[in-house]
């Protein structure tokens, strides 16, 4: 049986992450390059003697008292305590105590890091080592429950992209099309910097918005000529076929097969035995201009951070999550990096600070 340890006390520690190549790209089932940051967030868990998991969250002033026999039969929007206990029971893990559960964190929110997918991650992982199953608990296991719990359940638009990487950690890259295949590139990644722009992002909105309109070019073109494929997909692909697409929707199918070439680009990169981070920070300008000029995912005050970090020396910048605000991440040389955080800051980012490449969520 799992688990195999005590589970009256479990601490569970899960990083947020940053997409380093592939944003808008894993929901059409095209790979991306991501990486788990030094960020964290703790859930702290302790048996109590009642049927109930009794959830606070101090950094937002929250708290949930949930009964562990609850079905959970309606989901509440977003109600990601109740969609991942639905899932885990389907996978036999069968709450049998009750729990006094404390998430803390420092991962900002609404910053494009994936602080809700920590949070889903972080619960997941709990309650699979609280009651377990006869299933391995592995972190493809917890990643696919979280996934399951976070989009799945609530039909969200997403990929599966964020609670991959925050449950397997370091650099990752992941085939979304082979049953969420994935590999480890890298485990680090110097002169990372994250900087905060203070706008919240816009997720299920733009995200959506930007789903709906990659698929249906996608769609016109493989209507009328079954054998293209969006994964095997060229630039001059985009040049034969950019006639039979309807204007409002060029930008999108462009926008899928660039950042897809540049993805390959970076893993190719990735696969070297001295990573060249000129080239990593070069592969991110393109990256950000796509995101930019086509899907226009951006707002001003992003734009302005980025040529601030490529002003400063900057190898490279570009915008993290599904845009409408957010964060940037910029690479750095060794001997500029306080010039840029510097220059970040003079540009109105709320804040700026290196992060580096860390492990996925981890019991501690």
């Amino acid at each position: 049986m799992i688990p195999t340890t005590s589970t009256e006390h479990i601490t569970i520690e899960t990083p947020g992450r940053i997409c380093l190549f592939g944003d808008h790209q894993d929901y059409l089932q095209l790979p991306v390059i991501a990486c788990a940051i030094n960020r964290k967030m703790v859930l702290s868990a302790k048996k109590n003697s009642t049927e109930y998991f009794e959830i606070v969250m101090p950094d937002i002033s929250k708290k949930r008292r949930i009964n562990i026999h609850e079905s959970f039969e309606i989901l509440e929007p977003n109600d990601f305590f109740a969609s991942a206990l639905r899932v885990v029971k389907r996978y036999g893990y069968i709450p049998n105590s009750g729990y006094t559960v404390e998430l803390k964190s420092n991962i900002p929110i609404n910053a494009g890091v994936s602080s809700s997918s920590a949070m889903v991650v972080a619960w997941v992982h709990f309650l699979l080592e609280a009651f377990g199953s006869n299933e391995t608990l592995t972190p493809q296991l917890i990643a696919q429950l979280s996934y399951e719990a976070e989009v799945l359940e609530h039909n969200g638009p997403g990929g599966i992209m964020d609670e991959y990487t925050i449950a397997i950690g370091n650099i990752i890259y992941i085939d979304t099309s082979k049953d969420s295949d994935y590999k480890t590139i890298g485990t680090s990644l110097d002169g990372l910097i994250l900087a905060e722009s203070g706008i919240p992002k816009e997720t299920i909105g733009l995200l959506s918005h930007v789903k709906t309109n990659a698929v249906k070019s996608i769609d016109i073109i493989k209507k009328k000529h079954p054998k293209f494929n969006i994964k095997t997909g060229t630039l001059e692909d985009y040049e034969r076929y950019v006639d039979e697409i309807p204007n409002e929707l060029k930008t999108y199918f462009y926008a899928a097969i660039k950042n897809h070439v540049i993805s390959q680009n970076a893993l190719t990169t990735f696969k070297k035995s001295t990573l060249d981070l000129k080239t990593i920070g070069q592969l991110m300008n393109e990256h950000h201009t796509v995101l930019k000029d086509f899907l226009k995912i951006t707002v001003p005050k992003i734009d302005d951070m980025i040529h601030a970090a490529l002003d400063a020396g900057a190898y490279g910048a570009k915008i993290v999550g599904s845009g409408g605000g957010g964060s940037i991440v910029a690479i750095a040389p060794p001997d500029k990096k306080q010039a840029i955080i510097k220059k970040l800051l003079e540009s109105g980012a709320k804040s700026a600070y290196e992060v580096s490449v860390t492990k996925g969520s981890t019991r501690i």
